[in-house]
């Protein structure tokens, strides 16, 4: 809802209730059978419930806390580690019941009063919702909660002008004000009371230009109060700064067809979820994640219709690794939807994310087949197949995309770079090297292309000292990545500074000490500095490592003979082969992404 940081402070009971669950509550699984459960001994349920929380199993962990609960009411931690589970499920109804116990164990428990108080709404009991929210917890972003579901039960019980009056009497941090002006604006809109309801959305605009709610409402309203020429340039003003938004476009589409757009929010109910939803998605954002699950699940159960409730809920499972929930609610979202497409994109990188690489890939094809020229599903095609070491397959998506850019701009470098990265790996060198000095031409201050192409010229022995520069402009502007250092420490070495090689090196094991590669290259350079039991004990730690087949050999060869010998065998080798075949010559493999992410690509070696 606004850029400024949130207090995340949810108050001291809900907090310790949250963390008895663990900090990030895990992927969905099926639950065990119930009557296996009931059979179960009530110890026996316990200690499968912690087992399963321990193995990132909450929906087992609900299933048998459930039992728990219902075997023992007054146990209040046993009541509350159930209420957690289910809430964390999207089993409102049963945490809705648990709630009542616990108000009835504590009258003061804040996380209870809250889904009370939510539940109330619903029901359009807004008298009782006003009475469990004030007693729903203390902090910043709990008081901010409270006040502005109370405020909406005020205009559920039909006195907007007390709903407004409500939110404007809370104090509290700077940040506050953009959210009392997005949802007083949505309340006065809401109640047709159409000069005032602009004006605070309007506040709430300039505060937040680059929040789509606060964009939509405002849009909306000067739609039908202020002309289309206004509603159009809002949109036009975000799409500048968040372009290629599928909910813009749709409404720019509507507005230029000669039609309005009615309020974003018209019920108490609609109005309650956009405050879960809006406190939810700014706190997965800010790192949140476990009170944001818990107004996420929350704001759907009140009114799954919001666009936008499923698809940020689906990002946090995705955060938290709970890829098989993320799965099942991308799925879920209506081929109406704008945001369908967006929505089969994720599902499809999460589907990756778990090992089901050919169904990520048939989704991908299939969005991309739908529209050849949408360039995120495109992208997202070619990633999924350079991760899986497709790369010939990969490139030639990556070219797609290419085609269509027109004139490329600084923002396409990160095309480049890949396609660069798969003409590398499929020894394709020249195309590589223009590729990656295309991508520095559009941005020459990507520390991942810096690292890749200096690497790649040092690897082979050629533009030494400008690949050294390049990889050493890298690291100052990626002062903490072990990929990058170890990077600048191989470039030393290549170059024959073995003293800085094992400098550098020695810096990129501390951060990256589980790269075989990294312990490899400062093995090597621990032999050329006359430190030979070091250096065999890297190369022993790089083999337990896992490396590539190719690097194994090389590795377990320097174990058996040392490095001198084994670089003669293997020059002995290359010249034998070369002598019988008479291949052209190849790069030797250069910086390979590790990680295939874009912020983290390794080095080889």
């Amino acid at each position: 809802m606004t850029s400024r940081r949130l207090s995340l402070r949810p108050g001291a009971a809900i907090l310790a209730t949250l963390t008895a669950l663990g900090t990030a509550l895990p992927a969905h699984a099926d639950a065990p059978p119930a009557d296996f459960i009931a059979r179960s001994s009530p110890a026996g349920n316990y200690l499968a419930a912690r087992l399963a929380i321990s193995e990132r199993d909450t929906a087992a962990a609900a299933a048998y806390y459930r039992e728990l609960a219902r075997l023992f009411p007054r146990q209040r931690d046993l009541q509350e580690r159930a209420f957690l589970t289910l809430l964390a499920e999207g089993s409102i109804d049963e945490a809705v019941e648990l709630a009542q116990r616990l108000v009835r164990i504590d009258p003061e428990h804040t996380l209870a009063r809250l889904v009370l108080g939510v539940k109330a709404i619903k029901a359009k009991q807004y008298v009782t919702a006003r009475s469990n929210l004030r007693r729903s917890g203390q902090g910043a972003i709990a008081e901010l909660n409270a006040t502005l579901l109370s405020a909406w039960s005020q205009f559920g019980s039909g006195d907007a002008r007390a709903g407004v009056k409500t939110i404007d009497a809370l104090q509290g941090p700077e940040w506050y004000d953009g959210f009392k002006d997005f949802h007083a604006g949505l309340m006065l809109d809401a109640a047709g009371i159409k000069k005032e309801a602009g004006q605070r959305l309007d506040a709430a605009l300039k505060r937040d230009p680059r929040t789509l709610r606060v964009v939509d409402a405002y849009a909306r309203w000067a739609s039908r109060n202020a002309g289309k020429a206004e509603a159009i340039a809002t949109y036009e003003a975000f799409d500048k700064l968040v372009p290629g938004d599928p909910l813009v476009a749709r409404a720019v589409a509507t507005l230029k067809a000669g039609k309005t757009l009615p309020p974003l929010v018209t019920t108490p109910v609609a109005g309650a979820a956009e405050v879960l939803y809006g406190l939810g998605a700014a706190l997965g954002r800010q790192g949140g994640e476990d009170l944001a699950l818990v107004y996420l699940q929350l704001g759907r159960w009140l009114d799954p219709s919001q666009p936008l409730m499923a698809i940020t809920l689906a990002d946090l499972f995705e955060t938290m690794k709970r890829h098989e929930d993320a799965i099942a609610l991308f799925a879920a979202v209506p081929d109406s939807s704008p945001f369908k497409t967006n929505a089969e994109v994720q599902r499809a990188l999460n589907l990756d994310a778990i090992g089901k690489h050919d169904e990520a890939l048939a989704v991908l094809k299939q969005v991309v087949a739908a529209d050849v020229k949408d360039q995120r599903s495109i992208m997202a095609l070619g990633d999924v197949l350079r991760a899986n070491e497709k790369f010939a397959e990969a490139a030639e998506v990556y070219t797609t995309a290419i085609d269509q850019l027109g004139t490329p701009q600084a923002k396409d470098w990160v095309l480049f770079y890949f396609r660069g990265t798969c003409y590398e790996r499929t020894k394709q060198w020249d195309k590589s090297e223009a590729d990656l000095k295309k991508a520095l031409a559009l941005s020459p201050d990507q520390p991942h292309v810096l690292n890749y192409l200096g690497y790649s010229w040092i690897d082979q022995g050629i533009n030494l000292e400008a690949g050294t520069d390049m990889i050493r402009k890298a690291v100052q502007l990626r002062p903490d990545d072990g990929f990058f250092i170890d990077s600048l420490g191989w470039a030393y070495y290549r170059t024959g500074h073995y003293d800085d090689a094992v400098r550098e090196l020695e810096r990129a094991v501390e951060l990256k000490p589980n790269e075989a590669v990294i312990n490899d290259h400062l093995g090597d350079a621990y032999w050329k500095v006359d430190r030979k039991l070091e250096a065999r004990f890297k190369w022993n730690h790089a083999r337990d490592l896992k490396p590539e087949p190719d690097e194994l050999v090389d590795i377990e060869r320097k174990i058996a003979v040392g490095l001198d010998e084994a670089e003669r065998v293997k020059a002995g080798k290359a010249t034998i082969q070369k002598t019988e075949a008479a291949p052209a010559p190849e790069p030797q493999k250069a910086a390979v992404d590790k990680t295939q992410d874009t912020d983290k690509p390794g080095n080889g070696g």
